[in-house]
C-alpha cells in the first residue's frame, strides 16, 4: 500500500472523539509513510486528516468536483489538488489513486462513497481493501444492516464481510495491508437464479 483513500465528513461531528480518531489515523498514516487521497476539502474531518498528514510531511492528494469547489472550501495546502468535472469522476479518480480505502464518520456522501467502493470490490471492478474506523460505535448500524441483509438472503456473508471494521487505526491499517482479495471473477449471483 502506498496511498489510502479516505471517505469522511465535511463536518467535525458533535463528539470530539471523532476528531481525535481522525488525528490518530493521520498520525498512523504518517508513521507508515502512507499518502492520503481524499475529497479535497479543508473543512470537517477531511480537513483534520489532511492538515495532520501535511504537518507530518506526508503526501496529500485532494480530488474535488468543480461544483463543490465553490461551495466547499477547497484545501489549498494539498501536495496536489485535482479539480474534476463531477462526483462520478471524483470517485473514479480516487479509486485509481488509492490502494485501499478507509471511512471515518460522515453523512450521506460518506455512506454512498463507502458502499459504492465496496460494491465495486464485490463486482470485481477493483481488488482493493475497504475498512472503517469505528470509533464510539458510529458504524454499528451499518454492521447490523449488512448482517440483516445477509440473513435475509440479499447479501452473501462473504460480501457482508468485505468491509473491515476496527476501532484502532493501527489495527485497521495492519488488516488492510494483510488483506487478500476475493477470487475473481466474483460470485455474487446464486447459480440457481441464473
Amino acid at each position: 500500500m502506498r496511498r489510502i483513500g479516505l471517505f469522511c465528513g465535511s463536518h467535525r461531528g458533535a463528539d470530539p472523539i471523532h476528531e481525535q480518531a481522525a488525528g490518530a489515523l493521520a498520525g498512523e498514516l504518517v508513521r507508515r509513510g502512507l499518502g492520503l487521497v481524499f475529497g479535497g476539502a479543508s473543512v470537517g474531518l477531511m480537513g483534520v486528516v489532511a492538515d495532520a498528514v501535511l504537518a507530518g510531511g506526508g503526501e496529500v492528494i485532494g480530488v474535488i468536483p468543480r461544483g463543490l469547489f465553490r461551495s466547499e472550501i477547497a484545501h489549498q495546502g494539498c501536495s496536489e489538488l485535482r479539480v474534476v468535472s463531477s462526483m462520478h469522476e471524483r470517485k473514479a479518480l480516487m479509486t485509481e489513486l488509492a490502494d485501499a480505502f478507509v471511512a471515518l464518520p460522515g453523512g450521506l456522501g460518506t455512506f454512498e462513497e463507502l458502499l459504492e467502493v465496496t460494491t465495486w470490490l464485490q463486482l470485481g471492478i477493483h481488488s482493493k481493501p475497504v475498512g472503517v474506523l469505528d470509533v464510539a460505535h458510529y458504524w454499528a448500524g451499518l454492521r447490523r444492516l449488512l448482517d440483516d441483509a445477509s440473513r435475509a438472503g440479499f447479501l452473501r456473508p462473504e460480501h457482508a464481510a468485505l468491509i473491515r471494521f476496527e476501532d484502532d487505526p493501527a489495527r485497521l491499517l495492519d488488516g488492510l495491508a494483510a488483506w487478500t482479495p476475493p477470487p475473481h471473477p466474483p460470485v455474487w449471483l446464486d447459480p440457481s437464479e441464473t
